[in-house]
């Protein structure tokens, strides 16, 4: 049985003549907290966009858990195992905070409910509804965003609504977690908090997390290993602390000469 969660090899993008991504070969162990670091600009963002189906890759390949899943669609990478959060937050504004997460929840089988049963409103449409909410609830329990779950997400302070996508992300039982800049415009007490989280998410649901981030200080805290892309490709991969002190990582991403 694989050690290895999720594998990228000599993975790759380009967009007319501009290589976006260019042969990066990522190797993510199970249970791993791996960061994904790199200037504005880096790829970052355009490797989560091809590990996720929302592009596909013009060269390489991807496996999550042995298996490839090059080439599949958005929903069927879903169904596999991948759930993401987004740099810019990506939720139902005009839902409820429950109701996000309970969108999550219809991925997986244990809430599957017959659309004739629905329709008609008969009672196994309201007992699945019954145990939908009550996982919902759980989860954002955990969020501590249970008191705010009839509240419209649009209301929740920006902390918050972070918190919420990460919730509604783990709602589709994934395997690996891919977290977008999760601590991008939280003040340092929420992304102390966001570290725990983090950490306490990676645990409680065994779950693999890959996480871009450009706060070092949240990097260097939770991340074991990271891989540092600048121009699409790879400059620099290993243990966090050994490779946020090479030379040449300090250079490109923090325009220091060391």
């Amino acid at each position: 049985m694989s050690e290895i969660m999720l594998e990228t090899k000599e993975l790759g993008i380009s967009f007319g003549g501009l290589k976006a991504v260019d042969s990066v070969n990522l190797v993510v162990k199970k249970g791993q907290l791996y960061g994904l670091i790199g200037p504005n600009g880096a790829g970052k963002t355009t490797i989560f966009n091809l590990i996720t189906g929302v592009y596909k890759p013009t060269s390489g390949t991807f496996f999550l858990d042995g298996e490839e899943l090059t080439g599949k669609s958005q929903e069927q990478i879903n169904h596999r195992g991948i759930a993401r959060t987004f740099q810019n937050i990506r939720l139902f504004n005009n839902m409820s905070v429950i109701r996000n997460v309970m969108v999550g929840l219809h991925n997986q089988k244990d809430f599957h409910c017959n659309p004739f049963v629905s329709m008609l409103r008969l009672p196994g449409y309201f007992r699945s509804e019954k145990k939908m909410r009550e996982k919902a609830k759980e989860l954002l329990r955990i969020f501590d965003l249970e008191e705010e779950r009839n509240s419209l997400a649009c209301n929740l302070p920006y902390g918050k609504q972070r918190k919420l996508e990460i919730a509604r992300a783990l709602a589709t039982n994934p395997k690996l977690l891919l977290l977008d800049e999760p601590a991008a415009g939280m003040n340092p007490q929420e992304t102390a908090e966001l570290m725990d989280i983090i950490k306490f998410v990676r645990n409680k649901f065994n779950v693999t997390i890959l996480l871009i981030e450009h706060d070092m200080k949240l990097v260097s805290g939770i991340c074991e290993e990271v891989t540092v892309l600048n121009f699409g490709t790879e400059l620099a991969s290993g243990v966090t602390a050994e490779v946020l002190n090479d030379p040449k990582v300090i250079t490109a991403y923090l325009g220091e000469d060391e």
